[in-house]
């Protein structure tokens, strides 16, 4: 297992074309197990998911993300497939739909870019199209 840094930009389009960014830059932790990648790393207030840890499982074609903590959430991209969950949080559920555009995978073990394009609906309504650019690479300790 090594430490890791991970830098996240999320881009959100919604019905009018109004574009949204978010940027999360968190410490995490990356390991390989059964030839599957895991990257694990606690979720902040700037995402709105203060208390929540995320798993992301690196398959060879797909990436499954795994919430925990104040909201449970399971979510399968798997390319020019639509995959369902049900997304709860202390204010309710809702059934969550995602339909996977396009994966790119440039890793080495778990250091490298993910970027995953889907379009989500919530409860069967079209919401946005989004894109996920994930950036990891290993956390430098300064040596004494």
């Amino acid at each position: 297992m090594i430490d890791i840094v991970i830098t996240i930009i999320g881009t959100q389009r919604d019905q009018q074309g109004e574009e949204s960014h978010i940027e999360l830059i968190t410490a995490g932790r990356g390991y390989e197990k059964n030839g599957v990648r895991y990257i694990v790393y606690k979720d902040s207030e700037i995402s709105g998911l203060e208390g929540v840890t995320t798993m992301l499982k690196i398959y060879d074609q797909h990436i499954v993300l795994v919430r925990t903590g104040s909201v449970d959430h399971k979510q399968e991209f798997r390319l020019d497939e639509k995959s369902y969950s049900m997304y709860h949080t202390p204010y309710g559920t809702m059934q969550m739909g995602i339909l996977t555009k396009n994966i790119k995978m440039s890793l080495v073990s778990v250091i490298g870019e993910l970027e995953i394009k889907y379009e989500l609906e919530m409860n069967g309504q079209w919401q946005s199209a989004n894109t996920l650019s994930i950036s990891i690479r290993e956390e430098i300790k300064s040596g004494h």
